[in-house]
This record gives C-alpha cells, sequence and structure tokens, in this order.
C-alpha cells in the first residue's frame, strides 16, 4: 500500500510552490515526519515531511511548479530492496576465467605452445575493446604471445598517432569566453521584481539624506561590549541602536509608521520594525514585533534570530508578513550612499551604509570623525518634506548622543 505525499497550505494567497530540492532521492527509506524535501513559495521556504515510514518514489521533480494539494510523491510500505550479493562476478570477469581456463586446454590438445602473435585473455579484451587488430601488435610474451602489458602500449601508441589524422583543424577560438546561461527566476526572486515596480509606479516616492557621527555609538560599545556579551550572550551591534533611534522618532512622526489603505491612512500606535536580510535565495525581510518596547539586548536577539533563520531558509511566512516601517544595512557591502526602495505598504524606510572616517568642522575646528550616510525613501502621498527631515533629524539626534536612547528623551 502507498501514500500519496501532497503540497500543504502553507497560506492564505499562495496557490503554488516550487519544489527547490529533494533532501531524499528516489527508492530511499524514510522514516515517519523525516525531511524528504523542500518547497518554495515566494515568500519563503518550506520543509516537506513524510507522513508514514516506508520507501520513497518520488513523481516531481527538482524546479516544478506545483499547485496545493498537487501529489509530489508517494511512500510505499516496505524497506529498501535487497543489496547485490558482493561476491557475484561480474559478467566480464566469468568472461575472462572462462577463457583462461579453456585456453591451456585447447593448446595442449593441438600439442601447440602459444603461438606468436596470439593475444593472452586480458590483452585480447583491452585489443578488441580499443579495436586494434592483434597482427599489429609484436608480442614480447613466452613464444612471442602478446601480453596485457602489450596491449597497453599499442592502445598508447594509438591514441599518440590520432592528432596526426587529416581531419581539418578548427578556426581557434576568439580570446575571452562569450558563453551565458539561462536560470528561471525563483519565486521569491519574481515576487520581489514585481513589487519593487509596483512601488516604483504606484507611490511618489523621494529620498531625504543625512549623516551620522558614529563616535558616540562606538565608543560606548567599545566601553560595554564585554559586559554586554557576558551579560546577555548576545555581542552589541549598530542595528540595535537604529532600531530603537527609529521606534523614538515614529513616535514624534507617527505619518512615517502608517500606509495608505484605499482613501484612508492608517496609523499605527506600535512599531513593526522590519529588517532587510540578504539570504541564499534573495532578500528577505523578517519583522521584530513591538520593538518599541524593547531592550537594546531583547533587539540584538531578535535580529541574531532572525538572521540565523534567513540563512537557513527557516522563516516562516508569519515571521516575514506585517511591518510598519523597514531599516536596510547596505553598508555591511560597501555602500557609501544609495536610495532604498520602499517595502510596500509601507511608506518609509531608512537606508544605513558604511561608516567612514571623514573631516568634519566641530566647535570651528576640523576633526576626523567615523561618518556615516543615512537615507530615507517615503511616500510624499503620505509624508510631507518636513516631517521625513524631521524624522531622520530625530534619528541623527539619538544616535549621536546614545544616552537619550535610555532616558528617553
Amino acid at each position: 500500500m502507498s501514500l500519496e505525499i501532497k503540497v500543504p497550505p502553507v497560506g492564505e494567497s499562495i496557490t503554488e510552490v516550487v519544489l527547490s530540492r529533494w533532501i531524499k532521492n528516489d527508492g530511499d527509506v524514510v522514516e515517519m515526519d523525516e525531511v524528504i524535501a523542500e518547497l518554495e513559495s515566494d515568500k519563503a521556504t518550506f520543509e516537506l515531511t513524510a507522513e508514514q515510514a516506508g520507501t520513497l518514489k518520488t513523481i516531481a521533480t527538482e524546479g516544478d511548479t506545483l499547485a496545493i494539494g498537487a501529489v509530489v510523491c508517494k511512500i510505499e510500505d516496505g524497506g529498501a530492496a535487497p543489496a547485490a550479493k558482493p561476491d557475484a562476478p561480474k559478467a566480464e570477469e566469468k568472461a575472462v576465467v572462462t577463457e583462461e581456463k579453456t585456453a591451456a586446454p585447447v593448446a595442449e590438445k593441438s600439442g601447440e605452445s602459444y603461438a606468436t602473435g596470439t593475444p593472452s585473455p586480458a590483452a585480447g579484451k583491452i585489443l578488441a575493446e580499443k579495436g586494434i587488430d592483434a597482427s599489429t601488435v609484436k608480442g614480447t610474451g613466452v613464444d612471442g604471445r602478446i601480453t596485457k602489458d602489450d596491449a597497453v602500449k599499442a592502445e598508447a601508441g594509438k591514441k599518440a598517432e590520432a592528432p596526426k589524422a587529416s581531419a581539418p583543424v578548427a578556426a581557434a577560438a576568439p580570446a575571452g569566453s562569450r558563453g551565458e546561461r539561462r536560470e528561471k527566476m525563483s519565486p521569491l526572486r519574481r515576487t520581489v521584481a514585481k513589487r519593487l515596480v509596483a512601488v516604483k509606479n504606484e507611490t511618489a516616492m523621494l529620498t531625504t539624506f543625512n549623516e551620522v557621527n558614529m563616535k558616540p555609538i562606538m565608543d560606548l560599545r567599545a566601553k560595554y561590549k564585554d559586559q554586554f556579551k557576558e551579560k546577555f550572550g548576545v555581542g552589541l551591534g549598530f542595528m540595535s541602536f537604529f532600531t530603537k533611534a527609529v521606534t523614538e522618532a515614529l513616535k514624534d512622526f507617527p505619518a512615517v509608521n502608517g500606509r495608505i489603505e484605499g482613501d484612508e491612512i492608517v496609523y499605527n500606535d506600535f512599531a513593526d520594525i522590519s529588517i532587510a536580510v540578504s539570504a541564499p535565495k534573495g532578500l528577505v525581510v523578517p519583522v521584530i514585533r513591538n520593538a518599541e518596547s524593547m531592550t537594546l539586548a531583547q533587539i540584538e536577539k531578535s535580529v541574531l534570530d532572525l538572521a540565523l533563520k534567513a540563512r537557513d531558509s527557516k522563516l516562516t511566512i508569519e515571521e516575514m508578513t506585517g511591518g510598519t516601517f523597514t531599516i536596510t544595512n547596505g553598508g555591511v557591502f560597501g555602500s557609501m550612499m544609495s536610495t532604498p526602495i520602499i517595502n510596500a505598504p509601507q511608506s518609509a524606510i531608512l537606508g544605513m551604509h558604511n561608516i567612514v572616517e571623514r573631516p568634519v568642522a566641530e566647535k570651528g575646528e576640523v576633526v576626523i570623525r567615523p561618518m556615516m550616510y543615512v537615507a530615507l525613501s517615503y511616500d510624499h502621498r503620505i509624508i510631507d518634506g518636513r516631517e521625513s527631515v524631521g524624522f531622520l533629524v530625530r534619528v541623527k539626534q539619538l544616535l549621536e548622543d546614545p544616552a537619550r536612547l535610555l532616558l528617553g528623551v
């Protein structure tokens, strides 16, 4: 009796998935609840598990697009087929053994010794496979018999002569590679592409810039990073400071935390911060829920947990659904400045960039400071210029005086 394994429902808006890879192969014995394949939707990657123990019989192949409820494979009762007996000789070996057993009696019956130019069984096999006439090979064995060594040398000689054939020489290829390859877009990449184009076409997106002196935060991290790690078990990074600064600034500029639905503006009294993470299969944006009520340590733990899940393609749809504001960090890749694209249906996104020591003026003097450019892209339909600039200035003030983040002033 066999059991059909079908594509399970994975979300209300998902109607199809792609079979990204088989973890188990056709004919493998699988256990109950063992992971046998990975399915990829336009939002996340899911594991397909065996619903009973038995032998796997695959139906779909890697790369197939499957509707929800489609049959992926079957699991049949029973274990794997018994392994072949290791002692059974191969057909070729049997033939050689038979030839060696019969060759000597034939010679004895005829009263002849091994004739000159007669190949041994092993040599004869090599010559036959390579299409070499035995009469063209000089034997060095007893009475001129062709040995296996003679056959191997004859084969090598034939290969050496091959280039002398009169076949026309192909024209030399032009210098440099001109190859190309095509790859089908993954569901995640197709969805990202559609959403980014939709945002550009359907929003009035603008970007405002500022710069942040990162020295106060870097000094604070250097002073307390060891104690922080020892107490909370997680490193103190920049993302927690930026997340905390954003949640404080959103309280003063609620439109930046809102969205448009039809002819209404929806304001949120909570801050679900989406963190853009580069995963093996593309950009994903998991969400930190109610970040406004979290401490720096709680934010760092959430960021680390979500980043590890993204790396291992373990994020769930729930962990990537929603979000009221997004933070993206292009600085980890060396970006100096960019205009991030809004993560719809949100109305704004903050872009972090790399930290570079630059000369700046402080109290009438030129000093060197670790500076970072920050960018806020926003939907001008809901956020005015005054609000966008004011929000970014507020974030800058909080980051340059991190004590405010702890005191809430």
